[in-house]
């Protein structure tokens, strides 16, 4: 290779790259009113529901294969690297019929956020003093039901 195209290479190897642009901000789907009403129609029938003791609400807004999970701290003698507290469907619609989260409506502090929408599933947030959980859900013909939630305990914080 000639002297001179071999530090051209060896300069324009050496010389800074410009920087590449920033990614281009996920544009989120715009969600229909008659979706976005039925998603969140599901998300109170789940948060109603346990601050009524209404375990057959709490139940319709569930799928049956649930994973409800939270992260919780791993202490010293933690028999999981990444521990999660686990429930399942059967489980809070049970806790529900306990009366885990009953409380007089005068108290009742709650919000639903459909975050996104594609297809048939959806991702939703919903929060009252106690908890805030992230839903996935999942449409299955014209119902939606909450296939997966990750909760954080307010009050375990």
């Amino acid at each position: 290779m000639p002297a001179l195209a071999l530090a051209l290479l060896l300069a324009s190897a050496a010389a800074p790259q410009a920087a590449a642009p920033p990614p281009t901000p996920v544009q989120l789907n715009p969600i229909e009113a008659k979706t976005r009403a039925a998603i969140e129609a599901v998300a109170f029938d789940y948060l109603d529901g346990q601050l009524e003791g209404d375990a057959a609400r709490v139940a319709r807004a569930l799928h049956p294969d649930l994973a409800k999970r939270a992260v919780v701290g791993a202490g010293p003698n933690a028999r999981e690297v990444f521990p999660l507290r686990r429930m399942s469907a059967d489980e809070l619609i049970e806790l529900t019929r306990q009366g885990a989260l009953k409380t007089p409506r005068e108290q009742w502090k709650r919000s639903v956020l459909v975050l996104d929408v594609t297809g048939n599933a959806a991702v939703v947030r919903v929060e009252t003093p106690w908890f805030v959980d992230y839903f996935h859900m999942g449409r299955f013909g014209e119902r939606w039901l909450i296939v997966n939630a990750l909760w954080f305990n307010k009050a375990g914080a």
